[in-house]
């Protein structure tokens, strides 16, 4: 169990000062279901990242202008550009939004961020963030969560694994671009297919 609000827990649910350690990747390699979309080859424009995490675009030029959550695939050089983001940035905005909206200071925040962004994909979707309002926990077991939550320090939890599948969800249903190319790679959107199918009969 470790902190990414003071520095490192471990052991118990206590922080501790020092640098935020990571653990070596789970023997076996990645989890199924947990490979990372190729970030190099595609990237997801502004309205997309807010449609598959439910932020609103001043959120997201906020966050980006900040170095909050940079997009890791082009940000915005130049007039006209346009951001791409990375799968693995959808994901961490979606969890941005949810430790924002439950009061987590924006120092935390950034430290969070810190170690999503350089935490491998198997060890993403194994982990729970906790927090109690003010630190945020990571926690790679049911008993750390439950350590957590019997000292009384947990008043909320995130599993990152869960918002791994809800971002793959929401967009497989929109639009990506090559990042070489620029092509518009569309994603399949159950409504469109319906639409298209009652216009066919029409």
């Amino acid at each position: 169990m470790r902190s990414t609000g003071d520095g490192m827990a471990t052991g118990g649910p206590y922080p501790t000062r020092g640098a935020l350690a990571r653990q070596p990747a789970p023997a076996g390699g990645a989890v199924a279901g947990a490979a990372e979309p190729e970030t190099e080859t595609v990237g997801y424009r502004g309205p997309t990242a807010c449609a598959a995490t439910g932020i609103t675009y001043r959120q997201l030029d906020y966050w980006a202008r900040t170095g909050l959550v940079e997009p890791s695939v082009r940000a915005a050089y130049g007039t006209g550009a346009q951001r791409l983001y990375g799968f693995r940035d959808v994901v961490v905005l979606k969890i941005v939004k949810r430790l924002l909206d439950t009061g987590v200071s924006l120092q935390n925040i950034r430290t969070a961020v810190r170690h999503l962004r350089t935490t491998a994909p198997a060890e993403l979707t194994r982990m729970t963030l906790m927090s109690d309002g003010a630190t945020v926990y990571e926690c790679t077991s049911p008993d750390e969560v439950v350590d957590l939550l019997q000292g009384g320090q947990g008043v909320f939890g995130i599993a990152v694994g869960v918002v791994w599948r809800d971002v793959e969800s929401s967009l497989a249903q929109l639009h990506g671009e090559r990042v070489d190319t620029g092509e518009t790679l569309a994603g399949h959107n159950p409504s469109d297919e319906l639409a298209r199918r009652r216009n066919r009969v029409g």
